[in-house]
């Protein structure tokens, strides 16, 4: 049975997540994270405050160690006739998929992410920048709302196609502002701001990218052992892998496509990790490809035995 492995974004962080993890692997949760970030990453999950947790510098690494460590107890105990072959992340989730595959270490990604943050959170304090998810949107809606903007000399781009009807673009507050007060002109019902830092996905990171060269051109990459599906192209990761990262930091988020490319492959989608986010964009991007949560040893052990469920089924009578 094919399986494909989703990771999440920045967003599904939440105060107190990870404890089993913590407690279960202090070898990679532990000291020698803590030495490489530079703070505590069980610190900030367990007591947060929320504000901390939530700044970009802090979110990434996070979200990129628990839901790495969640992958592998969960690749430890697959059950016999499955095969994890493929693997995606939702924007910051892309770096978790690189180290599930092998294609980069943990510590080289940890590494990476966290320098991701930090540019991105120097790049958002740079100039006022915001983002909003559009209600009823889709991509041609949007783009056109985006595009009338632009030609205005306006400064606003869709930044994430995540399922059908969840569409994010991003720009300048203002921006931003203008398309909350139009959305219905163009079809849509409205537009709800995002708890963010700044513009992702758009030209405002560009400064981000500058900062970031350096670290992914000092960084191994290999070849992965199984597909990993690329945020921008929505399809199977180049041999340029570090680019790809980079392009990533100001390129379009086309998840919905990722995934409905993705499930041509699979069986079954599992979101491993914090939260449920990609589970929820699965399940609307590829309705017909069943989707399962593993961000606990509980619902580890359903997702195992749902597996195992859906596996006997396959089997010819």
């Amino acid at each position: 049975m094919n399986i494909g492995v989703l990771f999440p974004g920045q967003g599904a962080q939440f105060v107190g997540m990870g404890a089993e993890l913590f407690a279960a692997r202090p070898d990679l949760l532990g000291v020698a994270a803590d030495e490489l970030l530079g703070w505590s990453l069980q610190g900030i999950c367990a007591d947060g405050p929320e504000e901390a947790l939530t700044a970009t510098q802090h979110a990434q690494p996070a979200l990129y160690s628990l839901a790495y460590a969640q992958w592998e107890a969960f690749s430890a105990g697959l059950p016999e006739g499955m095969e994890v072959v493929a693997a995606a992340g939702h924007s910051l989730g892309e770096y978790t998929a690189l180290a599930a595959a092998e294609a980069i270490s943990f510590a080289d990604g940890l590494r990476l992410v966290a320098r991701r943050g930090q540019a991105m959170g120097v790049a958002a304090a740079q100039q006022p920048s915001a983002m909003a998810a559009l209600l009823g949107a889709d991509e041609t809606k949007a783009e056109a709302l985006c595009g009338e903007r632009r030609e205005q000399g306006g400064r606003l781009w869709v930044a994430n196609i995540n399922a059908p009807g969840q569409v994010v673009v991003a720009g300048g507050v203002e921006d931003v502002e203008w398309a909350a007060g139009i959305v219905k002109t163009f079809g849509m019902r409205r537009a709800i701001p995002l708890k963010v830092a700044g513009a992702f996905h758009t030209p405002f990171m560009q400064s981000a990218v500058e900062d970031l060269t350096e670290a992914v051109q000092a960084t191994t990459f290999m070849g992965p052992a199984f597909v990993v599906f690329a945020n921008t192209t929505a399809d199977v990761y180049p041999a340029d892998i570090g680019g790809t990262l980079l392009d990533q930091v100001v390129g379009q988020v086309r998840f919905q496509a990722l995934l409905e490319n993705m499930g041509r492959h699979v069986d079954a989608f599992v979101h491993i990790g914090p939260g449920d986010v990609t589970a929820g964009m699965a399940k609307r991007s590829v309705p017909d490809v069943p989707v399962l949560i593993v961000n606990n040893e509980a619902t580890m052990q359903e997702a195992f035995e749902a597996l195992n469920e859906m596996s006997t089924a396959k089997e010819p009578s």
